[in-house]
């Protein structure tokens, strides 16, 4: 009988659902005296399964931390660039303080730039507004990682190479739920480690005889996603992956229990 032998596994993020009222009110509680708020909360109560569940890189947020960034964009109006942008990074810095708390070394997932919906009426001029919002961003990050989280997941919806090219960093990982080859070949030439969903995989496989791949993490995997990566790649160079939706303790359980091969 072969011998079972667990990946590392990685999370990109999640989304919170309705607040169970009685467990945000103890939350609160225990929180009084604190700067905390509903985010605060999420960011919270997101972290928490993961570390229960043993995932090797957990990280909280996701899309819904737009909610938090859109208000530290001073000269950004009901989604308008309407004046220079500056940064408050209060807000921010106690979310990371707040997540160190549970955990060392955890990431935080955010909206990717592009997604926030922000339209300039302000620079006039794609560069511009392109360093602007990228340079917000970069300070929102470093303020984050200067309280002691480890990095960001910045979660996509296309592939914007200016956008990756400003930002790509090695502690930034750029995050596509809903790939294709274009959106993978943009992904693959900025950064050595790839978040793929199963469906995805052998066009990683054709990309990786273009491009230097080290590290592949495959969406929420099952014993045939895991054997095909394994005939591609050596076992440290592949992890699980996923990114909660919904019933996050049964999921996050669930892909520590996928994350295996049997080793003869």
């Amino acid at each position: 009988m072969g011998k079972r032998v667990n990946l590392s596994t990685r999370a990109f993020g999640a989304e919170p659902g309705v607040p169970d009222v009685p467990a945000l009110a103890i939350w609160v509680a225990e929180h009084r005296g604190m700067t905390a708020d509903i985010l605060t909360y999420h960011v919270n109560q997101l972290l928490a399964p993961q570390l229960l569940a043993g995932i090797t890189m957990p990280c909280t947020g996701g899309r819904f931390y737009a909610d938090r960034i859109l208000p530290c964009l001073l000269g950004v109006v009901d989604k308008k660039a309407v004046d220079e942008i500056w940064v408050q990074t209060g807000a921010v810095i106690e979310d990371a303080c707040a997540m160190v708390a549970q955990k060392k070394g955890a990431w935080c997932a955010m909206p990717a730039p592009h997604t926030l919906g922000i339209v300039d009426t302000y620079f006039n001029d794609a560069d511009e507004w392109n360093d602007a919002l990228t340079g917000a961003y970069r300070t929102l990050m470093r303020a984050m990682r200067d309280a002691g989280i480890a990095g960001h997941v910045l979660v996509c919806e296309t592939a914007d190479d200016a956008e990756i090219t400003r930002l790509a960093r090695q502690n930034v990982f750029f995050f596509f739920p809903h790939q294709d080859r274009e959106s993978l070949e943009c992904l693959m030439e900025h950064q050595q480690r790839i978040a793929v969903s199963k469906d995805q995989l052998n066009t990683v496989f054709d990309l990786a005889n273009e491009y230097d791949l080290h590290q592949l993490i495959v969406m929420d995997p099952d014993e045939g996603t895991i054997a095909l990566a394994l005939s591609h790649f050596d076992p440290d160079q592949v992890m699980g992956g996923g990114y909660c939706n919904k019933n996050c303790t049964e999921y996050w359980d669930a892909l520590v229990g996928a994350a295996f091969y049997t080793k003869d």
